[in-house]
């Protein structure tokens, strides 16, 4: 184990291609600094509204209402799915809902895990989802638990600007699936913020692309692929 990893925050994914994938799990003070974030959001949304339904008579008090419905209830399921798993609050903490898979989350999932917030408030100040995430290891409330999703902290990856570290292109040795494609580009893109050893790790995972090479032989046959793929040429 390497020194300074905590079991209790991160989750390992093992995908149906091989990869290993680690998700740091966010706990319950993370997730309470977010709420209260996107809560005074709301609030803010909803004092506007209150201001111009005051000038509207009944028909306003009316749409008052409707607004809070709206603003209680589809807010977190409409940014979570077109925000990447991220309310505002969840983006200014650094955090963001995915499957239990690693995988963004959809509408199902969203809406199943925000209805259930009226479960997980319960007695008060989301008490029964306090005590829920404290009974697993990977801190789920309720909701999360009927949705199959996590709330884990994301952290922004750096990527070689254009031109830097130019190796070339190379065809790659026979036909790439789209998600071939997706992986290698990826992985040309990202080999920066990866140590030496999980860069050789994933070069070696490589396989047929990789065959024959090791280490940074194989390393830099993948960038040149890659470079290919986003349509540059051998120098």
């Amino acid at each position: 184990m390497m020194a300074g990893e905590r079991l209790d925050t991160i989750y390992h994914i093992a995908t149906p291609e091989g990869c290993a994938i680690d998700l740091r799990v966010a706990g319950p003070v993370a997730r309470a600094r977010a709420w209260f974030l996107d809560f005074l959001v709301r609030l803010m949304i909803w004092l506007l509204l209150a201001i111009s339904a005051s000038m509207l008579g009944d028909f306003g008090l009316g749409l008052l209402l409707l607004g809070a419905f709206l603003l209680e209830w589809f807010y977190p399921v409409v940014f979570e799915v077109y925000g990447h798993g991220q309310t505002p609050g969840k983006r200014s903490c650094g955090l963001a809902v995915v499957h239990d898979d690693g995988r963004p989350v959809g509408w199902t999932a969203a809406f199943i895990r925000n209805t259930l917030r009226g479960i997980d408030f319960l007695p008060l100040l989301y008490a029964t989802g306090f005590v829920s995430s404290l009974l697993n290891a990977q801190g789920k409330r309720l909701g999360d638990l009927a949705a199959g999703t996590l709330v884990v902290h994301v952290t922004s990856v750096s990527r070689l600007p254009a031109g830097e570290g130019d190796v070339g292109g190379e065809a790659p040795p026979f036909a790439l699936t789209r998600d071939e494609q997706i992986a290698v580009i990826e992985f040309s893109q990202r080999v920066a913020a990866l140590t030496p050893e999980r860069a050789a790790e994933l070069a070696a995972a490589a396989g047929p692309l990789t065959a024959g090479l090791d280490g940074e032989a194989a390393q830099q046959r993948l960038l040149r692929i890659g470079n290919f793929l986003l349509g540059k040429r051998a120098l």
